[in-house]
Protein backbone atom coordinates (compact mmCIF):
# COMPACT_ATOMS: atom_id res chain seq x y z
CA UNK A 1 0.00 0.00 0.00
CA UNK A 2 2.70 2.12 0.62
CA UNK A 3 4.64 1.54 -2.62
CA UNK A 4 1.35 2.86 -4.50
CA UNK A 5 1.03 5.94 -2.52
CA UNK A 6 4.84 6.70 -3.44
CA UNK A 7 4.40 5.91 -7.00
CA UNK A 8 1.14 8.36 -6.68
CA UNK A 9 3.01 11.20 -5.05
CA UNK A 10 5.65 10.35 -7.27
CA UNK A 11 3.21 11.16 -10.23
CA UNK A 12 1.43 13.90 -8.89
CA UNK A 13 5.49 16.38 -9.36
CA UNK A 14 4.99 17.48 -13.04
CA UNK A 15 8.81 17.09 -13.53
CA UNK A 16 8.51 13.53 -12.31
CA UNK A 17 6.16 12.52 -14.79
CA UNK A 18 8.24 13.85 -17.69
CA UNK A 19 11.41 12.25 -16.07
CA UNK A 20 9.24 8.98 -17.58
CA UNK A 21 7.58 10.38 -20.65
CA UNK A 22 3.77 11.21 -19.34
CA UNK A 23 2.25 14.38 -19.96
CA UNK A 24 0.56 16.84 -17.18
CA UNK A 25 -3.48 16.13 -18.09
CA UNK A 26 -4.30 18.95 -16.88
CA UNK A 27 -1.45 21.32 -18.14
CA UNK A 28 -3.36 25.06 -17.39
CA UNK A 29 -4.05 23.98 -13.37
CA UNK A 30 -2.83 25.90 -11.31
CA UNK A 31 0.30 24.76 -9.06
CA UNK A 32 -0.73 23.52 -5.54
CA UNK A 33 0.27 25.40 -2.46
CA UNK A 34 4.10 24.41 -3.27
CA UNK A 35 6.09 23.11 0.23
CA UNK A 36 5.86 19.66 -0.83
CA UNK A 37 8.49 17.09 -0.11
CA UNK A 38 8.81 13.76 -2.12
CA UNK A 39 11.57 11.63 -1.36
CA UNK A 40 11.99 9.05 -4.01
CA UNK A 41 15.06 7.58 -2.71
CA UNK A 42 16.00 5.99 0.77
CA UNK A 43 19.50 6.89 0.55
CA UNK A 44 18.74 10.41 1.24
CA UNK A 45 16.98 9.11 5.29
CA UNK A 46 20.45 7.03 5.53
CA UNK A 47 22.75 10.00 4.90
CA UNK A 48 21.13 13.20 6.29
CA UNK A 49 19.46 13.20 9.73
CA UNK A 50 16.46 15.50 10.25
CA UNK A 51 15.74 15.15 6.80
CA UNK A 52 12.26 16.58 6.70
CA UNK A 53 13.03 19.53 9.16
CA UNK A 54 16.31 20.07 7.44
CA UNK A 55 14.61 20.77 3.86
CA UNK A 56 11.92 22.83 5.70
CA UNK A 57 14.49 25.41 7.08
CA UNK A 58 16.63 25.77 4.13
CA UNK A 59 13.51 26.58 2.06
CA UNK A 60 12.09 28.71 4.66
CA UNK A 61 15.31 30.75 4.67
CA UNK A 62 15.25 31.06 1.17
CA UNK A 63 11.48 32.20 1.04
CA UNK A 64 10.47 29.57 -1.31
CA UNK A 65 7.57 27.61 -1.78
CA UNK A 66 8.93 25.07 -4.26
CA UNK A 67 8.06 21.69 -4.13
CA UNK A 68 11.21 19.60 -3.10
CA UNK A 69 12.06 16.06 -4.88
CA UNK A 70 14.87 14.22 -3.35
CA UNK A 71 15.57 11.14 -6.52
CA UNK A 72 17.91 9.42 -7.94
CA UNK A 73 20.31 9.62 -10.69
CA UNK A 74 18.68 8.17 -13.37
CA UNK A 75 15.25 10.37 -12.75
CA UNK A 76 17.44 13.31 -12.53
CA UNK A 77 19.48 11.91 -15.43
CA UNK A 78 16.10 11.50 -17.83
CA UNK A 79 14.99 14.81 -17.10
CA UNK A 80 18.45 16.99 -17.83
CA UNK A 81 18.79 14.78 -21.16
CA UNK A 82 15.28 15.69 -22.32
CA UNK A 83 15.41 19.40 -20.81
CA UNK A 84 18.47 20.60 -21.00
CA UNK A 85 20.23 17.93 -23.73
CA UNK A 86 22.95 16.25 -21.25
CA UNK A 87 22.87 12.90 -20.80
CA UNK A 88 23.74 12.89 -17.62
CA UNK A 89 23.00 13.32 -14.09
CA UNK A 90 23.05 16.62 -12.35
CA UNK A 91 23.02 17.68 -8.76
CA UNK A 92 20.11 19.67 -8.68
CA UNK A 93 17.55 20.83 -11.59
CA UNK A 94 15.05 23.28 -10.97
CA UNK A 95 11.57 24.48 -13.10
CA UNK A 96 9.66 27.03 -12.79
CA UNK A 97 6.19 26.25 -13.36
CA UNK A 98 4.88 24.67 -11.17
CA UNK A 99 8.07 25.86 -8.88
CA UNK A 100 10.31 22.85 -7.98
CA UNK A 101 13.31 21.96 -6.99
CA UNK A 102 15.25 18.06 -7.59
CA UNK A 103 17.88 17.00 -6.68
CA UNK A 104 20.21 13.69 -7.45
CA UNK A 105 21.28 11.23 -4.28
CA UNK A 106 24.09 9.48 -5.91
CA UNK A 107 25.68 13.19 -7.54
CA UNK A 108 25.14 15.03 -4.22
CA UNK A 109 26.73 12.16 -2.23
CA UNK A 110 30.14 12.07 -4.64
CA UNK A 111 30.07 15.55 -4.54
CA UNK A 112 29.94 16.30 -0.44
CA UNK A 113 32.90 13.29 -0.53
CA UNK A 114 34.84 14.93 -2.54
CA UNK A 115 34.59 18.40 -0.93
CA UNK A 116 34.84 16.36 2.58
CA UNK A 117 31.68 18.39 3.25
CA UNK A 118 28.48 16.70 5.52
CA UNK A 119 25.91 15.53 2.89
CA UNK A 120 23.34 17.32 4.74
CA UNK A 121 25.17 20.49 4.43
CA UNK A 122 25.50 20.26 0.96
CA UNK A 123 21.95 19.29 0.71
CA UNK A 124 21.30 22.31 2.10
CA UNK A 125 23.44 24.64 -0.01
CA UNK A 126 21.80 23.03 -3.14
CA UNK A 127 18.39 23.90 -1.99
CA UNK A 128 19.41 27.41 -1.47
CA UNK A 129 20.92 27.21 -4.94
CA UNK A 130 17.86 25.68 -6.58
CA UNK A 131 15.67 28.41 -4.44
CA UNK A 132 17.85 31.24 -5.87
CA UNK A 133 17.76 30.56 -9.21
CA UNK A 134 14.08 30.39 -9.49
CA UNK A 135 14.13 33.60 -7.43
CA UNK A 136 16.11 34.75 -10.58
CA UNK A 137 20.09 34.54 -9.97
CA UNK A 138 21.91 32.91 -12.54
CA UNK A 139 25.52 31.73 -12.52
CA UNK A 140 26.54 32.20 -16.14
CA UNK A 141 28.48 35.41 -16.18
CA UNK A 142 31.57 35.93 -13.41
CA UNK A 143 29.83 39.00 -11.28
CA UNK A 144 26.30 36.98 -11.50
CA UNK A 145 28.06 34.15 -9.93
CA UNK A 146 29.82 36.96 -7.27
CA UNK A 147 26.39 37.64 -6.45
CA UNK A 148 24.54 34.29 -6.14
CA UNK A 149 27.20 32.93 -3.99
CA UNK A 150 27.16 35.90 -1.96
CA UNK A 151 23.57 35.34 -1.42
CA UNK A 152 24.26 31.64 -1.10
CA UNK A 153 26.36 32.46 1.43
CA UNK A 154 24.10 34.37 3.61
CA UNK A 155 21.73 32.37 3.89
CA UNK A 156 24.07 29.93 5.17
CA UNK A 157 24.87 31.45 7.73
CA UNK A 158 21.43 31.75 9.34
CA UNK A 159 21.16 28.09 9.26
CA UNK A 160 24.91 27.75 10.83
CA UNK A 161 26.58 26.39 7.73
CA UNK A 162 29.62 27.80 6.31
CA UNK A 163 31.01 28.95 3.38
CA UNK A 164 30.97 26.29 0.64
CA UNK A 165 33.78 27.62 -1.02
CA UNK A 166 36.18 27.63 1.65
CA UNK A 167 37.79 24.69 2.64
CA UNK A 168 36.66 23.24 5.93
CA UNK A 169 34.31 20.18 7.45
CA UNK A 170 30.31 20.95 7.95
CA UNK A 171 28.14 18.70 9.90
Amino acid sequence: MAAKAAIRAFLAIPACRRAIGMTDPHPSRAPTSGGDLLITDRLWRVHVPNLESRVKRAMQVSQCDASVVLTDNRTIQRLNHRDRGKNKPTNVLTYESPPEILLASGVILREAKAANKSVAAHLTHLLIHGALHLAGHDHHHAGDASRMESAETRLLARLHIRNPWKPGRDV
